[in-house]
């Protein structure tokens, strides 16, 4: 029941509608003022779009849970005539077992990934994300949001005509144009009104439909769980499986280990003479170098030594030019 309470927006949308013109007069005769009306068509307008878009969604939402109901009761119904056994091998090439479009390519999906030796749970692939694709939760859920931006966009336009006709610089003047304010300011009310009006029915509807969605989601992947699994292969048969790729594991890693042994020693001789024909080199280099570099030291040491020598010699002939220098100025303080 909770599925079709889109109903409700249709019976909403047509009592708004007939308050709206009877508010304006059309069913009495005594309209009063057009621009009024016009702007609160062209909301209502609007707003019936929008709903139709929104109930488009939830007719392909229903399509979908509906079929998700039918299916879970096929499951237990097949389960039960298979004497409480897995129906999954004769559901694995059954390709008709979803008509729904996007059942159909999740389930052909899932089938394939089971095929592949890959199990995984039907809810990878059927799940809330689906649902909300199909009933357009991007765009329902802006709904509620947009109607009540319309209806404050509403009240600002009926304050805005309402004061733009006002005008007047005494009571008399300003009486006369109390009508046309009044007129902007029932806009302003008219629109502010079924804007939150909507908005809070739609916001109801929406959640219900989408708890009711849900809720056949939860039965079918239970259902489906319980009747249809498709099985994974024993714990034993598993652990085997395990234990030869362990071993090839195994295997090939020691042929690599061989390899690169065998690799590693001819890299280490070959490293070997390499590292003694340049130790060789440098030591031939280094010892002619060598002695050159001595050559080159003993004769600055000689060098050296014959300088100090010289500077020896040097300094006695300045010292005894001293003496003579003390000798002659005594002699010149004699005279």
């Amino acid at each position: 029941m909770k599925s079709r309470l889109y109903y409700i927006l249709f019976v909403a949308y047509f009592v708004m509608v007939a308050f709206v013109l009877y508010i304006n007069g059309v069913f009495t005769g005594e309209m009063t003022s057009v621009s009024n009306l016009v702007i609160n068509g062209i909301f209502l307008a609007i707003i019936g779009v929008l709903f139709i878009i929104s109930i488009a969604s939830f007719l392909r939402l229903n399509r979908l849970t509906d079929e998700l109901e039918d299916a879970a009761g096929d499951l237990l119904a097949g389960y039960r005539e298979a004497g409480n056994k897995n129906v999954w091998p004769s559901l694995q090439e059954h390709k008709g077992f979803f008509e729904e479009k996007n059942l159909k390519e999740a389930f052909a999906k899932f089938r394939a990934r089971v095929k592949s030796k890959n199990p995984c749970d039907i809810e990878d692939y059927i799940n809330e994300e689906l649902l909300e694709k199909a009933g357009r939760n991007y765009y329902n859920s802006g709904i509620a949001g947009t109607m009540t931006g319309l209806g404050i966009l509403g009240t600002f336009i009926g304050l805005s005509l309402g004061l733009g006709s006002f005008s007047g610089d005494d009571i008399y003047t300003i009486s006369d144009n109390v009508g046309p304010l009044l007129s902007g300011m029932k806009v302003a009310f008219h629109t502010s009104v079924y804007g939150i009006i909507f908005s809070l029915i739609f916001n109801f509807v929406y959640r219900s439909i989408m708890a009711d969605a849900y809720e056949k989601l939860d039965y079918f992947l239970s259902v489906f769980r319980q009747c249809a699994m498709p099985p994974v292969g024993s714990s034993d048969a598993n652990a085997a499986a395990m234990l030869v790729y362990q071993a090839n594991l195994a295997d090939y890693m020691k042929q690599i280990l061989d390899v690169l042994k065998g690799e590693s020693r001819e890299q280490a001789k070959s490293l070997e003479q390499m590292s003694r024909a340049f130790v060789q080199q440098l030591q031939s280099a280094m010892n002619t170098e060598f002695k050159q570099l001595g050559d080159v030291l003993n004769q600055a040491a000689q060098s050296q030594t014959d300088g100090a020598e010289s500077g020896r010699l040097l300094l006695e002939a300045v010292n005894a030019l001293a003496d003579s220098s003390r000798s002659l100025q005594e002699t010149m303080s004699h005279m």
